[in-house]
């Protein structure tokens, strides 16, 4: 059970407003706020080095607490700025060659669709694009039709940022295991809400954020690389954090995810995500699921109900992510006179998912996105305030 009043109490801003944005980035809890703001303090009062040391258990515990959140080991866990540059320091990493061949989903997040084109121009690549079955997810069979003796990898988005799609995670990770396949999980909308598993998955790489659903500071995010997976991966990039500079020209990667940080970061950032994944893990991710479904599932049937508007979200699972259309009003003007009303939601434009909103005759949607603080008085104000429009 959550204890929603607690919950409520530890974000302020629940008097004031209504934050139904957490897909773009939540609002942190007091104990967050306070473990950032004590470290900016600590930076104030002792030095940036000085406060990195005396935070040092805490920046340890970062390791533990993420090996909790995904059933991994703490070294096989890695602080990267965010989730983008995260999945990029794997993905830029694989050991492709000229003519292998990628598979993803039309639903994949572009700043990966947009990484991917950019190697598949570099060299000689091929992505190729699993359909949609019938409820708008990827269908898991139809990979064996696209498999070539060149195929090398499949990425997929886990929750795609554009609607409350859930993908079948575990089942294209089982899929991947039998065909052989590399197989990259991006969880940047995922984690926070939906509990993972890396064992179940059977990913090689997951990535994600600390802004969004695990509701940490901005500038934040993690890597989960497997262990049995690391050596095929060359980071892109190295410091002295990443290696031992054994000889005057020769070096050695350091053991563990470790290899794919960097040596300067924004330590109060990762000492707030820790405390946000502590947040989190207290709570419990099975509860936190089943409440975010619930209120997802009551703010689908309140929109539903509105004449004009229509839900366009896909997936035999569905996430905190709603999204919707309504008659005569143009996504950005929704946004914009909801926030005269002090609630908060974001718009999904056409370039962002150009391939998914394109081949659902979509151009921009308005996204809103609920999370385990929100309750259901919220949307009923929520839905009244769309259906004066």
């Amino acid at each position: 059970m959550i204890d929603l009043d607690a919950i409520r109490a530890d974000t302020p801003a629940c008097n004031s407003l209504i934050h139904f944005n957490n897909a773009g980035a939540s609002l942190m809890p007091q104990p967050v706020y306070q473990a950032v703001t004590d470290h900016l303090q600590l930076e104030v009062t002792r030095g940036g080095y000085e406060a990195a040391h005396a935070a040092q258990a805490e920046l340890d515990a970062f390791y533990q607490e993420f090996a909790t959140l995904l059933n991994a080991s703490p070294d096989e866990i890695a602080y990267v700025e965010n989730a983008t540059r995260a999945w990029d320091m794997a993905f830029y990493g694989l050991p492709l060659q000229p003519g292998d061949r990628i598979l993803t989903h039309e639903s994949e997040y572009s700043s990966n669709y947009l990484a991917m084109l950019q190697q598949a121009n570099r060299k000689q690549l091929h992505i190729d694009l699993v359909p949609s079955d019938a409820s708008g997810q990827i269908d898991v069979d139809a990979i064996d039709d696209l498999i070539t003796d060149r195929t090398r990898v499949i990425a997929l988005t886990h929750v795609p940022t554009q609607g409350g799609l859930i993908n079948p995670a575990v089942a294209v990770g089982k899929k991947a295991k039998a065909l052989g396949l590399i197989y990259m999980l991006d969880a940047c909308q995922s984690a926070g809400q939906v509990p993972l598993d890396v064992q179940d998955i059977q990913c090689d790489v997951l990535s994600g954020t600390g802004r969004k659903f695990l509701r940490g500071p901005r500038g934040t995010g993690f890597l989960y690389v497997n262990r049995a997976f690391l050596e095929q991966i060359d980071p892109p990039f190295v410091d002295l954090h990443t290696t031992d500079w054994t000889h005057d020209n020769d070096y050695r990667l350091i053991d563990g995810a470790k290899r794919f940080e960097n040596w300067e970061s924004y330590v109060a950032g990762r000492v707030g995500l820790t405390a946000a994944v502590r947040y989190a893990n207290a709570i419990g991710m099975d509860a936190i699921r089943q409440r975010v479904d619930h209120l997802a599932t009551t703010l689908r049937a309140g929109l539903s109900d509105i004449t004009g508007v229509d839900l366009h979200d896909q997936g035999v699972e569905k996430s905190g992510i709603v999204t919707f259309t309504k008659s005569n009003r143009t996504a950005s003007d929704i946004a914009a006179t909801l926030k005269t009303h002090n609630i908060n939601v974001s718009v999904t434009n056409f370039k962002s998912a150009r391939i998914d909103l394109g081949g659902r005759n979509l151009q921009d949607i308005t996204r809103s996105s609920v999370h385990y603080f929100n309750n259901e008085n919220e949307i009923d104000r929520f839905c009244e305030t769309v259906k004066s429009l």
